[in-house]
């Protein structure tokens, strides 16, 4: 298995939570992608980067992009972590976006977060808003998975975090 770590970036802590309990599980260390130094990376066979979805996007994937040169030798997989259940569309609707080119065979995850209006900034929680309204005018039974999450979540504090998410993630980990 080897000596791994975690990179993460976490906007409302959800990310982290997942990072932390995969460290704590794999006895991998545990960072920061911001505070990531690819020179001590290379000391690493395994190398895991987690980071929230915001508008199809992963926090902190900038980073892996930007340095795969250097790990193109390491074992390494991403997760990401979002508010709404998991959808294998939505997956690989990212997946195409992002995962191209020397990305195009790391393995993607998906864990499922946290939604707290009071964390967000007033611009995230307003566009939140707006973006319930155009939902909240849409037929409910043609609601995307996302779009359920969206309506059920409105006003509310929600915490689906699990750490049965972390489970296919280790499997990948634990495979030779």
């Amino acid at each position: 298995m080897g000596k791994g770590i975690v990179l993460y970036q976490s906007k409302y802590g959800s990310t982290k939570k997942y990072a932390q309990w995969l460290g704590e599980k794999m006895r991998y260390d545990c960072i920061e992608t911001k505070k990531a130094d690819i020179k001590k990376l290379k000391q690493f066979d395994t190398i895991i980067l987690g980071g929230g979805v915001y508008a199809s996007g992963i926090l902190g994937l900038s980073f892996l992009k930007k340095n795969i040169e250097s790990l193109c030798n390491k074992k390494i997989a991403v997760f990401c972590v979002g508010a709404s259940p998991y959808d294998e569309n939505a997956i690989n609707q990212i997946r195409n976006l992002h995962f191209k080119d020397k990305l195009s065979n790391i393995p993607l995850f998906y864990c499922r977060g946290a939604w707290n209006e009071e964390n967000m900034s007033f611009k995230e929680r307003t566009l939140c808003k707006m973006l319930q309204k155009v939902v909240a005018k849409q037929d409910p039974d043609t609601y995307e998975p996302w779009q359920k999450a969206l309506m059920c979540a409105v006003g509310q504090k929600c915490d689906w975090t699990d750490r049965e998410y972390l489970k296919p993630i280790i499997e990948f980990i634990k495979e030779n």
